[in-house]
């Protein structure tokens, strides 16, 4: 199947929507993330104190304001071998109550939203994400992991994501995925 042809990067239909009481811890929890994805993936001082390295991968954590608790996130960034300015980084966290795995990749500005983010696992095509936002330091597309895509992502051994510039133009990020099972685990 060719990369259009699947959809691993979609909401399933069971997401739980929580209302009342449930639903401001939920949508607290959401901002909180928010807040520590736009914080990693700021400029590198504002990423977090590193906790741990697992491989290439690195464990990054910080208190948002407000938060009571520190928030977590594996992560690890590459820049285009023939494009220095081109720069990608792949967020992989677990949302504060523990339900849902989250995995957010940050692609340079300029690439064709309609096109989405593609992802290969050694040269195997897996799927498409859309877009979700574009921010001053690039276009967020996100992932509510399942557990047979993480299982996926720690026995593969590199990860191609795949940005497009014009329908027919990908550029392809190789990520090394040495240590992502090992940080996965590890991770709060």
């Amino acid at each position: 199947m060719g990369l259009s042809d699947q959809r691993v990067f979609s909401v399933p239909n069971n997401f739980p929507i929580r209302r009342g009481r449930a639903a401001a811890s939920f949508w607290a929890a959401i901002c909180a993330t928010i807040w520590l994805f736009s914080a990693m993936t700021a400029p590198a001082a504002a990423q977090g104190a590193v906790k741990a390295t697992f491989g290439d991968w690195q464990i990054r954590c910080d208190t948002p304001a407000g938060a009571q608790s520190e928030q977590c996130a594996l992560i690890q960034s590459v820049v285009a071998e023939d494009r220095s300015n081109a720069g990608l980084t792949v967020i992989i966290l677990k949302t504060a109550d523990q339900k849902s795995k989250l995995m957010r990749v940050v692609a340079p500005l300029g690439v064709l939203l309609p096109s989405g983010l593609g992802l290969k696992l050694d040269n195997a095509d897996v799927g498409r994400a859309g877009f979700v936002r574009c921010l001053p330091n690039g276009c967020v597309a996100e992932v509510v992991m399942d557990d047979k895509l993480l299982g996926q992502l720690k026995t593969a051994k590199t990860a191609t994501f795949i940005i497009f510039e014009t329908p027919e133009e990908g550029i392809g990020f190789p990520l090394s995925l040495k240590g992502i099972g090992e940080g996965y685990d590890k991770l709060p």
